[in-house]
């Protein structure tokens, strides 16, 4: 199998029939759909037993996972011959029988009324942990040669999977490549971003940002060998790890084809970690710091850059010392994330950024 389009939801169940729908109507057909459920608390497990519903024609209900299930839940299609294989693990209290929490799929999905699927679904459950959690899982567990997130709350051309593994056709043999990387588009077609200088380029994605200065979210696919070797970490008390900090570190060994042509369409939630960015590096500081201090040292990154990112080091810092009580001297002993000792020259601009931000919640 070529391509993994992964993605990692929390109660998104109204939101995922969409992107269904993409991956329905996708010209490439080489993927599988896999879905990492970090702790949902809505029908997300019923709106993906209702998508298989729809090709596999069974019509025997699988029981409503109560919310204090613990281990691992999975819903997937592993053969021509198997439907679903579901392994739970229930606490006492079992309320699965509670008719008040049973939720009506057919209210949420209609089968008849989503195109067939040529693809596999499978469909793991977790404990909340965050999005860089379910990523870690996401990536132990796919089958793909390639891994394209989704997250549930966006779509994808229907050309954009063929586009990838065209692209991916000319470098998957050269070890010096993570991938290949395209751009995210809105709903009704921009670009987002600044667009890529010319149509192919071989870079890595520190030179891409610093080099020729482009911006905007872009769509890394990344071979799933390389994911592996660089999971995201997993910091306890912490739920939001800035994806940046791995796609730093892979570019300090591998580069990306890009190419610049729409490969996702993204929507931004309300209530999403985009819209709340700061308010999650703030719950999260020791992410934020390790993020930050990496991006101090790193000899292509040009001093302006550095700066920000020192400045950014220690408005995060300040949220680590709050939240957990501990003075300065505690952090140290306690081995967080450091930068040089000649970035203190950036604190003071740290601190009045951490103070506007506990005056503004963190928005």
């Amino acid at each position: 199998m070529l391509i993994t389009v992964f993605t990692p939801t929390y109660n998104r169940a109204h939101l995922l029939p969409r992107l269904y729908e993409s991956l329905c109507k996708q010209t490439f057909k080489d993927f599988e759909w896999l879905i990492v459920d970090d702790g949902s608390t809505d029908e997300t497990r019923e709106v993906i037993e209702n998508f298989n519903l729809n090709v596999n024609g069974n019509n025997d209900r699988l029981p409503l996972a109560p919310s204090n299930l613990e281990g691992e839940l999975k819903i997937g299609n592993e053969n021509e011959n198997s439907n679903f294989n579901v392994n739970l693990n229930f606490n006492k209290g079992d309320d699965s029988n509670d008719k008040s929490k049973q939720i009506n799929p057919h209210n949420l999905c209609n089968p008849c009324e989503i195109p067939e699927k040529s693809f596999p679904i499978r469909y793991i459950y977790k404990a909340n942990g965050g999005k860089h959690t379910a990523i870690n899982v996401g990536v132990k567990e796919a089958k793909g040669e390639l891994f394209f997130i989704a997250d549930s709350d966006d779509m994808l051309p229907v050309n954009a999977l063929e586009d990838v593994a065209k692209m991916y056709e000319g470098i998957k043999c050269d070890n010096s490549f993570a991938g290949v990387c395209g751009l995210d588009g809105t709903f009704d077609g921009k670009v987002i971003g600044s667009g890529l200088p010319q149509d192919i380029m071989d870079e890595s994605s520190l030179c891409i940002r610093m080099k020729y200065g482009v911006t905007g979210d872009m769509k890394e696919v990344f071979k799933t060998c390389v994911l592996k070797e660089f999971p995201f970490p997993e910091i306890e008390n912490e739920r939001f790890c800035p994806e940046m900090l791995l796609w730093n570190r892979i570019a300090t060994k591998y580069k990306l084809r890009y190419f610049n042509k729409v490969i996702y369409l993204a929507e931004y939630q309300n209530d999403g970690i985009s819209s709340g960015i700061v308010k999650a590096r703030m719950n999260s500081p020791i992410a934020a710091m390790m993020t930050y201090a990496e991006m101090t040292r790193y000899s292509n990154v040009p001093f302006i850059q550095k700066m920000k990112a020192a400045i950014n080091y220690w408005r995060f810092r300040f949220c680590y010392n709050r939240n957990d009580n501990k003075t300065i001297k505690d952090t140290i002993w306690n081995k967080i994330p450091t930068i040089n000792w000649y970035w203190i020259i950036a604190m003071p601009l740290g601190y009045a950024m951490h103070r506007r931000d506990i005056n503004g919640n963190g928005n």
